[in-house]
């Protein structure tokens, strides 16, 4: 059929697919309600969005709402029994009430620390330096300073990548130590990376000992958008010994050059010590699922690199997404909250708890326990944002201590409990971020990380503004309106 033929026969197919709509909302009403494991509440919701709006209805949930059977996406191969062995053994000292590691509080945090080993293989370490980045200059500076100064290879994942003046200084740096034959690995997420050219990754490709992979490709000719299962990982690792984490992408936005957001608050991590080695696992089984190239087949790659066990960090690296069972970060930040004691510090871009965390806060509130929130002042995502206001408004009016950032856009994402443990990385505190996206964070047993990252927190309220009882109970009318009709789409979301 040419194409004259096939334009000719639209309105005929218009009038089919318009005849026949209802048809086809009930055949995934029945998907939704009976072959997919969703949340009662999201259910609801793409069934309102189904029959309210038809036609609109059935092309959202073609982009945002199909789900593919969740089986697990990635194996570590030639590690595996090693990395089992490991778990095993700190399982067993923790049965036998022995702290696997010195400087955890034994009787505070064993139960967390046994859940991430027992769900999500994170081996805890007691060696590892920890470095706090707040300002994106800081922090690229540092990473191409270690890219130059790499002598054996540079593993590079993040999901948004621009083909900017930040990337193209990142890219120098991986050229330049390229030709003194370091391996260069990159791994970027489709969706993330929708707008940078295809000719900026071949161009890169073509430079020896440079390997790029994307993961999940968001083509039009598949059976969807692929809008879900991202993998929204920022993680970098040089030669095993050195290990970023945190929130920052690689665009000029992050280094405050962008007039929409203005300065860039975000929080990333630089790591030294054997935790290093758990980044450079979960790097290695996105980038072989993505390529279908086995690194684990070079054990150089993951040989552990000590750090200072006197002065060390204890910490664990643990990951979710739809490839797990259990939304390992989620409920990471679930336990930590139902722990406290004390007090509770957030930061988060979008703050869309499930019923079970906001439960949790809210009995925290109400427990005499500081809780306190900190969110962006400006949307990036309008939908999430007036849906993210709806929610600490109900904290808020319970009493907890919710502030906008003011000096620019706030993207930092964890949690402090206590003032001595730390959960921050790129898991946001949503919906989407617990159950559909790849994610990564950096559970941190130390106080005296935990006290500098609260004073940041408190440095950061001197620049906010504080969400009263009073101003949120004076919102316009047209105010409301947005937030209950987003906060509707908040499983969605």
């Amino acid at each position: 059929m040419d194409m004259e033929s096939f334009i000719s026969l639209l309105p005929q197919i218009g009038k089919f697919l318009w005849n026949n709509i209802i048809f086809l909302d009930t055949i995934f009403a029945i998907i939704i309600v009976f072959f997919q494991r969703k949340e009662p509440k999201s259910v609801w919701a793409w069934l309102l969005i189904l029959y309210a709006i038809p036609i609109l209805g059935f092309v959202l949930y073609l982009l945002l709402g199909l789900n593919f059977h969740k089986e697990r996406m990635f194996r570590v191969k030639e590690l595996e029994g090693q990395i089992n062995e490991a778990i095993r053994q700190q399982e067993q000292s923790i049965e036998d009430r022995r702290p696997p590691v010195k400087t955890v509080k034994f009787s505070s945090y064993s139960d967390l620390i046994y859940y991430n080993l027992d769900s999500a293989g994170a081996v805890v370490t007691d060696d590892n330096g920890v470095e706090i980045f707040t300002d994106g200059n800081e922090k690229f500076n540092a990473l191409i300073r270690d890219i130059l100064n790499a002598k054996r290879f540079v593993f590079f994942q993040y999901y948004i990548i621009r083909d900017d003046e930040l990337m193209e200084r990142i890219a120098d740096a991986m050229i330049k130590k390229a030709a003194e034959g370091v391996k260069i690995y990159i791994l970027y997420d489709s969706m993330g990376c929708r707008n940078t050219s295809k000719r900026f990754w071949r161009k890169l490709g073509e430079y020896d000992n440079i390997e790029i992979a994307e993961f999940f490709p968001a083509l039009l000719r598949k059976l969807h958008l692929r809008v879900n299962y991202r993998n929204h990982r920022k993680i970098a690792i040089i030669d095993n010994e050195i290990g970023y984490v945190g929130g920052y992408n690689v665009g000029r936005e992050y280094i405050d050059k962008s007039r929409k957001f203005g300065h860039w608050r975000d929080t990333h991590f630089r790591i030294t010590g054997t935790e290093v080695t758990a980044l450079a696992i979960r790097f290695a089984m996105d980038y072989d699922y993505a390529s279908r190239e086995n690194l684990f087949s070079n054990a150089d790659f993951f040989k552990p690199v000590e750090g200072d066990r006197e002065s060390g960090v204890t910490m664990q690296i643990i990951s979710s997404g739809p490839d797990s069972t259990l939304q390992n970060i989620r409920n990471n930040y679930l336990r930590l909250i139902n722990k406290a004691r004390k007090s509770i510090y957030i930061q988060t871009p979008y703050f869309i708890p499930d019923e079970a965390i906001l439960t949790a806060l809210l009995i925290a509130v109400h427990s005499g326990i500081e809780v306190n929130v900190m969110i962006p002042c400006k949307p990036d995502h309008p939908f999430v944002y007036w849906a993210t206001y709806s929610y600490v408004g109900e904290l808020v009016q319970a009493g907890a201590n919710c502030y906008t950032y003011d000096n620019g856009f706030l993207h930092a994402k964890g949690m402090i409990v206590d003032e001595e443990i730390v959960c921050y990385g790129t898991a946001n505190m949503d919906i989407r971020s617990f159950a559909l996206n790849f994610e990564v964070n950096a559970i941190i047993y130390n106080a005296r990380i935990a006290k500098e990252m609260t004073r940041i927190f408190r440095d950061d309220v001197v620049k906010s503004t504080r969400i009263t009882k009073d101003t949120y109970n004076r919102r316009g009318l047209w105010l409301r309106f947005k937030e209950q009709f987003c906060r509707l789409l908040s499983p969605l979301l």
